[in-house]
């Protein structure tokens, strides 16, 4: 099956001072219901690299191409460590949050977006804590609801950045079985340095240390991961190594 071109990311280049390159020459395509895993070590761009493609930041050289999608139909779940967690808010009200571009000041909130939280809430197993503080869940608790804020606009592209940390292996195997369930509809792109974060389902393999040293899934990647991290390293999934030489069917 044919799929459509979302996104075309050619030659980036990007800095933060424009001396040192935090990105170089990279190239990557993404298409509809792509399941895009971007790897590789702390420090080495990944994020930069997500931002770029969210429209949040602005490459020195080298152009993102949109195809068929805007960035409005972008839904994004960011790393723990950048979100305030004491911040006052219930979680019914933090995913209420994900409408706001819907919100005019002289337009009162309707019985649309009341069904759509509720559907969230009933769709991420979040009923029971509406009513709780975010301050007060626990981290895998806290990821379903930062999906269930991203989602509630029914996006054509979720992206996350390193959304395993600081959540259990009970909650890591929740977050593979919803992302595969995504998948059957929307696109995917996951930054991770986490090799064990890599699932069976996952479509496609970036391999990013300031440049593009892979992209694909198929035997090449394992001397890539090498390069990447500086180091022999294998792919492992659902908690058993195994190296990924081929496409799962």
């Amino acid at each position: 099956m044919d799929y459509k071109l979302l996104m075309e990311i050619k030659n980036l280049h990007f800095s933060f001072d424009g001396k040192q390159e935090i990105l170089s020459d990279i190239s990557l395509p993404l298409y509809e219901r792509d399941y895009l895993v971007i790897m590789g070590p702390n420090g080495g761009g990944k994020t930069t690299l997500l931002k770029c493609m969210l429209g949040l930041l602005k490459a020195q050289s080298g152009k993102i191409v949109y195809h068929n999608i805007k960035r409005s139909e972008f839904g994004y779940v960011p790393q723990f460590t950048t979100f305030d967690k004491l911040m006052p808010l219930r979680v019914y009200d933090f995913i209420e949050m994900g409408l706001i571009s819907e919100y005019h000041p002289f337009k009162r909130r309707n019985n649309d977006n009341k069904y759509l939280i509720e559907k969230q809430l009933d769709a991420f197993s979040l009923n029971d804590l509406a009513y709780s503080s975010i301050s007060e869940i626990s981290g895998g608790q806290l990821q379903r609801a930062l999906l269930a804020r991203a989602l509630i606009q029914n996006p054509k592209v979720l992206f996350l950045d390193e959304p395993t940390t600081f959540i259990d292996s009970e909650s890591r195997g929740n977050l593979s079985e919803i992302l595969k369930n995504l998948n059957k509809n929307i696109a995917i792109v996951m930054i991770t340095h986490d090799t064990s974060a890599v699932d069976d389902h996952v479509k496609n393999i970036a391999c990013v240390n300031r440049t593009l040293y892979y992209h694909g899934r198929d035997e090449h990647i394992e001397g890539s991961l090498e390069k990447v991290y500086g180091c022999p390293i294998e792919l492992i999934g659902h908690g058993l190594p195994h190296r990924v030489l081929k496409e799962h069917k």
